[in-house]
């Protein structure tokens, strides 16, 4: 199972935010691409960037940004927020970004949608941000009447080729991942599942590991990585078995 780091980027910073609220962010380090150095230096093998502001913005930001990070790293990168065109996620891609994230146009324009992941095959990851089971769109600010679980279900005849799970009331707030909310996912679908939210400790990494068998594919961890409540190569050490 993969470790997967994960930077969010606001105003040119490393931050985290909790529950993904705006005004709740802290800075971890200034400066994002010395931060991606160091994460491959400790053992990561794939970088989670989500832009933010673009999130926010509902259009891509940080797109410079990103461009030094890939330029300075030399493992993969999956970039998320604000990504909503065919052109935004060929600039990612040229510029040699691996996956590209995209979440409110699936539901938004699933024709748009699938079109996209027939154009980019193996390039185009899901995310389903989920609250009290249902789907929160807009940079997580938008709680709308659509079930996390069904949309997992239209995930795989979308043609995307993973998917990422986070639980938004756990995000940031390091209170352990929401087991039954994953496992749920993972009896639906076939497809590469990434847990996300809540991840705070070494025995929060050993519950996800134990959900390898049913098809987690890896787990994405942001701030029990900065705080030091997690240590990175002991992470990535116990999830080689």
């Amino acid at each position: 199972m993969i470790i997967i780091p994960a930077i969010d980027l606001k105003d040119g910073k490393c931050i985290r935010l909790l529950q993904g609220k705006e005004g709740t962010e802290t800075v971890y380090h200034k400066d994002p691409v010395t931060m991606a150095r160091i994460l491959e230096e400790k053992g990561a093998k794939r970088i989670h960037i989500i832009d933010i502001d673009g999130a926010f913005l509902k259009m891509p930001y940080h797109i410079e940004l990103i461009r030094k990070i890939v330029k300075s790293i030399n493992i993969p990168i999956q970039v998320g927020g604000g990504i909503r065109t065919m052109e935004d996620i060929e600039t990612y891609l040229d510029m040699g970004v691996n996956w590209t994230i995209l979440g409110s146009l699936a539901l938004e324009n699933k024709k748009g949608f699938m079109d996209i992941c027939k154009r980019f095959p193996g390039k185009i990851l899901l995310a389903i941000d989920a609250k009290m089971g249902k789907v929160a769109v807009d940079g997580w600010k938008r709680i709308i009447d659509y079930d996390a679980l069904s949309l997992a279900k239209e995930a795989e005849k979308m043609g995307v080729c993973g998917i990422n799970y986070t639980d938004v009331l756990r995000d940031g707030m390091e209170t352990g991942p929401n087991l039954e909310g994953i496992l749920s996912i993972l009896k639906e679908v076939k497809i590469p599942v990434y847990a996300a939210g809540g991840i705070s400790c070494i025995e929060d990494i050993k519950a996800l590991l134990s959900l390898e068998n049913d098809g987690l594919k890896g787990m994405i961890i942001g701030r029990a990585f900065y705080t030091g409540k997690i240590d990175i190569q002991e992470a990535i050490n116990l999830s080689k078995g």
